[in-house]
């Protein structure tokens, strides 16, 4: 991977990588601001911005800017995370300007007009309650405040009902002052990039001002505690972990290794023991979160209610024999088959590209090839393995569960 980074004068950086074999080029505007950035009378805000940008500006109404891109065969949309947001746009080589515009457009000018505040609040408001009929993100919710409690990761990146309904344009517009600026900016460009790039960004970007606020890191507090969700539901959703590695921990390549032997696939061990061997599951596998002052390590089981106790006893008992035993060679050489497979494959278009160099360069990972990543990977030894696991899923433990159960049924299964 060869990327080249500049850095403007108000402060906004730009990294760039070419691709001279496709016709393609995805860019995105990476902004340095999510939920765990929000005020409590700002809880969804960052959300909220993502959809209300697509509102467009004076000159680039909401109309302008679909019929436009749908013009032009080009993909657009954003995504906010705890920690970011960001707005892309997938285009022909040739089109990328307009793309340019419309981008500097949202970010920059955005207009902000009541009725499509009031518009898109109710659009917001539905999100959530889909949100809530699906019991799966019902219990990464419980799970995620259980585990992180009054720290700011815990915030929904939603909101909630009342916040969304009780937030004021000035309320919006503030946090959009406060949080968008260059120097909390990154705009990655991944594809068959112009000679003029740069200077076709600068004409956009290079004006724009402010200097952004400063985000509070804080270590959080974990106890061994339940986040339940009581539900009437025919299947109980389960995730249990604990406490991890924080995003750029040098130990992260090892526990990608061991998340992938423990469930990252249909070869992982709790894939084989709990759905393959016992049929107790349709759907099993583990996840990991890493931010930039906290992590979590985690299961995610669905299952009959009546069979939790079993399959909790699974998954303690794997986790268990991992941070003691390590895993096999035989699982330690697949597994580092699969990450190179999957690394390679999972960046052939601009699109990926992009969104590694975006998410790397606005949280300060370094900045690895492909190559550089598989040796970081075949580096790894079976005592990393175990040591990361002892870290990773050592606890204390924490459960979110949506069924129905009372606190009482789950709490000793985090003791």
């Amino acid at each position: 991977m060869h990327y080249e980074l500049t850095t403007l004068p108000n402060g906004l950086r730009i990294i760039t990588e070419h691709m001279p074999s496709i016709r393609s080029v995805t860019i995105g505007c990476w902004v340095d601001t999510g939920s765990r950035d929000e005020d409590s009378h700002e809880a969804g805000a960052s959300h909220f911005l993502e959809h209300l940008l697509f509102k467009g500006s004076e000159d680039w109404s909401a109309r302008r800017i679909s019929e436009t891109f749908d013009g032009l065969g080009a993909r657009h949309n954003a995504f906010t995370s705890k920690e970011y947001t960001c707005f892309w746009t997938r285009t022909r080589d040739e089109d990328l300007p307009v793309g340019v515009e419309i981008l500097g457009e949202m970010l920059q000018l955005p207009s902000f007009r009541q009725d499509e505040i009031d518009s898109e609040r109710n659009v917001v408001l539905e999100e959530i309650n889909m949100n809530e009929d699906d019991p799966t993100d019902v219990a990464h919710e419980q799970f995620i405040e259980a585990m992180w409690g009054s720290h700011p990761l815990a915030a929904p990146i939603l909101g909630t009902k009342e916040s969304i309904t009780g937030m004021s344009r000035t309320t919006i517009r503030s946090y959009w002052e406060r949080r968008y600026s260059p120097h909390t900016t990154v705009i990655a460009v991944a594809g068959n990039l112009p000679e003029n790039l740069i200077e076709l960004l600068t004409d956009r970007f290079g004006s724009w001002d402010g200097t952004g606020g400063e985000r509070v890191s804080v270590e959080p507090t974990v106890t061994a505690t339940v986040g339940l969700r009581t539900k009437d539901t025919e299947q109980a959703h389960l995730i249990f972990g604990s406490p991890s590695l924080v995003r750029d921990d040098d130990r992260r390549f090892a526990l990608t290794i061991l998340d992938h032997v423990l469930g990252g696939g249909m070869s992982s061990r709790l894939f084989h023991e709990i759905r393959e061997t016992r049929g107790l599951a349709y759907a099993v596998h583990s996840f990991r979160m890493p931010f930039l002052d906290a992590g979590a390590s985690a299961v995610y089981v669905g299952t009959t209610p009546s069979q939790v106790d079993e399959v909790l006893k699974i998954v303690r008992a794997q986790l268990d024999e991992l941070i003691a035993n390590g895993i096999s060679d035989e699982e330690l050489e697949r597994a580092k088959g699969h990450i190179k497979g999957s690394l390679a494959l999972g960046l052939e278009d601009s699109s990926s590209r992009m969104n590694r160099l975006g998410r790397n360069e606005l949280t300060g990972i370094d900045h690895l090839s492909v190559d550089e990543t598989v040796e970081r990977i075949a580096q790894v030894t079976n005592d990393d393995i175990k040591q990361v696991g002892k870290i990773a899923y050592s606890g204390p433990y924490v459960l979110g569960a949506v069924g129905p159960f009372d606190s009482d049924d789950l709490e000793g299964y985090v003791r």
